[in-house]
């Protein structure tokens, strides 16, 4: 791909963008992540062809950790190389968000949530982005031994350096989101976002009551996984594909989650797709974004044909209060359900 990219004037014609909490950045309703296929054995072309055809059709969000790969580091490289060919002219309509946590190089310091690790982290990332700040650096887990206070500060600090424009939290429990939330304001950096598993068959995020949380602390919520690593689509109702999750990296999927009940709540939610005029990974997405709690859902890709079928579900989010009850009948919800 030797041609110079130029961006499609219709890009904002169709995407939704949606406030981030009581902030005054907004998200598009659809995100793209790099969680998987942006890695140093993925394919470079793919790669490039996947973030033109999200930021035509209006994603301006590309969701990052340090640690995403393989190997770590990679996507983040891959992702520098792609912005400085493609998105130099468009950097400030992009949204670019990382993340510090996990794993990351060897010794005490390359992992949790210390301030020596997050402020060497941030530094890592802007380097092999090739940007001299990202908009938003989150804190990618909770950290039980170093006190939320100073990882805090970390955030805080950095976003004062210019290094980042906003702080977020990931995969934070009710009790440290409130914890996060008061620290963070006293500091005068308040977060903005929380970012957490959501999708039909995970209701975590209503069971721990962070959902409600986010909204009345004035947090917008990014979904992640909403397909529940691909189990909310048809591409198992029939075996498993050689070019599946599952059959390529069983490290986050396993044949075992394909249950003969499991398999049979798929199939019930692929015909009410269905019924609706959608694909079973749009309704999937669409339900994520059935309220106003949640301002974007984190989609994964490996094609750009699957950003494009997936980005068609901003036009059809609505579900009427039956749907929702018989999909909460099929997932075993039951007809009480409250959130």
């Amino acid at each position: 791909m030797a041609n110079v990219y130029v961006a499609s004037d219709k890009r904002y014609d169709d995407m939704k963008y949606n406030r981030v909490g009581n902030s005054g950045l907004k998200f598009p309703a659809v995100s793209l992540g790099f969680w998987h296929n942006f890695g140093s054995k993925d394919n470079y072309d793919t790669m490039k062809a996947m973030c033109r055809t999200a930021f035509d059709m209006g994603i301006t969000q590309f969701d990052l950790a340090n640690n995403y790969g393989p190997v770590y580091g990679s996507a983040e490289e891959n992702t520098g190389r792609i912005l400085r060919e493609d998105f130099g002219p468009y950097r400030d309509e992009l949204v670019v968000a990382t993340k510090a946590g996990y794993d990351m190089w060897p010794g005490p310091y390359g992992n949790w949530g210390s301030k020596k690790y997050l402020t060497a982290s941030i530094d890592q990332s802007l380097k092999r982005l090739g940007l001299d700040y990202v908009d938003i650096f989150y804190h990618h887990r909770m950290d039980p031994e170093t006190p939320l206070e100073e990882t805090m500060e970390a955030l805080a600090s950095i976003v004062r350096s210019g290094k980042a424009l906003y702080a977020g939290i990931s995969n934070y429990d009710r009790e440290h989101t409130e914890k996060a939330v008061t620290i963070m304001r006293e500091l005068h950096c308040p977060l903005i976002v929380n970012q957490r598993r959501y999708s039909i068959f995970d209701r975590t995020i209503e069971d721990d009551g962070v959902k409600k949380c986010c909204k009345e602390q004035g947090l917008g919520i990014i979904a992640f996984s909403p397909l529940a690593q691909g189990l909310l689509t048809d591409k198992y109702l029939h075996g498993i594909p050689k070019d599946s999750r599952i059959a390529r990296d069983n490290r986050f999927l396993k044949a075992e989650a394909l249950t003969p009940e499991r398999l049979k709540q798929i199939e019930m939610l692929n015909q009410m797709a269905a019924g609706r005029g959608q694909t079973l990974a749009q309704m999937a997405l669409s339900w994520v974004l059935k309220d106003d709690e949640v301002c974007s859902v984190l989609i994964g890709a490996s094609s750009p044909e699957q950003i494009r079928e997936n980005v068609s579900i901003v036009e059809n989010r609505a579900f009427t209060e039956g749907e929702l009850q018989k999909i909460d009948n099929i997932v075993g919800r039951g007809p009480d359900l409250k959130e």
